[in-house]
């Protein structure tokens, strides 16, 4: 049910349109004046607000520029009611933001439809925005699953990095001695288990790397195929 505010100063006018709209199924609340009109719509923020221009204190045109400068009530539909049908003041109330301008005395088909369409309207712009900020939700979401994906592979780069820098002196060790023909069976068998462990380390860590060729040159990838690491 959607909650309408009416700010009208007049108390016949004001009940007229309490009686009218409660017979619509509205939620419907009335504020005898501009100050009470504003004051009752940041609290409560109503769907849609019919609001007189001409009023004591504080005016219509006052309470639509109050209600457009608070961000929670920036958006609410905002209907004039007026005896005047002086272009100026017409201008001066759209020019402010109001969404529609009703002259006294008023249809009672005119006024129905002005609400029915403005609250349309309105239901339309919040299911738009609702739905940009799902997308938005989405995208963001998409944007910290890549970020983090981005992460893990610069920091499995940086271990590889690391590891090869630590495995290449003890290949070399290993070579040198294996290049020694008399070392001995003990020495033999050091520089084999040495290869051994450091090939292990590094197969262990290139199997964790998805897409390698995405992260390798071609000649990189085609060394580690002929060395039987990948």
């Amino acid at each position: 049910m959607s909650k309408i505010l009416i700010i009208e100063d007049e108390t016949a006018v004001r009940e007229n349109l309490l009686d009218l709209l409660e017979a619509e199924d509205y939620d419907v609340v009335s504020a005898e004046n501009g100050y009470l009109g504003t004051k009752w719509a940041m609290e409560h923020i109503p769907d849609l607000i019919i609001c007189d221009v001409t009023m004591p204190e504080v005016n219509g045109h006052e309470v639509l520029e109050s209600l457009r400068q608070n961000p929670e009530t920036a958006t609410i539909p905002f209907i004039f009611l007026t005896a005047m049908a002086d272009k100026t003041d017409i201008r001066k109330g759209m020019a402010l933001g109001a969404d529609d301008y009703l002259t006294k005395p008023f249809q009672r088909e005119e006024l129905l439809g002005a609400i029915a369409t403005r609250l349309a309207r309105q239901q339309v712009t919040e299911q738009q925005s609702d739905q940009s900020s799902r997308q938005i939700d989405e995208l963001k979401a998409q944007v910290s699953k890549l970020q983090q994906s981005i992460d893990e592979k610069d920091s499995l780069i940086s271990q590889f990095q690391q590891q090869l820098n630590s495995a290449i002196p003890k290949i070399n060790v290993a070579l040198h001695l294996l290049k020694n023909r008399n070392a001995d069976p003990e020495q033999y068998s050091y520089s084999v288990d040495l290869l051994q462990k450091a090939y292990a380390e590094e197969f262990s860590l290139l199997s964790q790397v998805e897409d390698l060729g995405e992260l390798l040159a071609d000649d990189d990838v085609e060394l580690l195929r002929q060395l039987e690491l990948v």
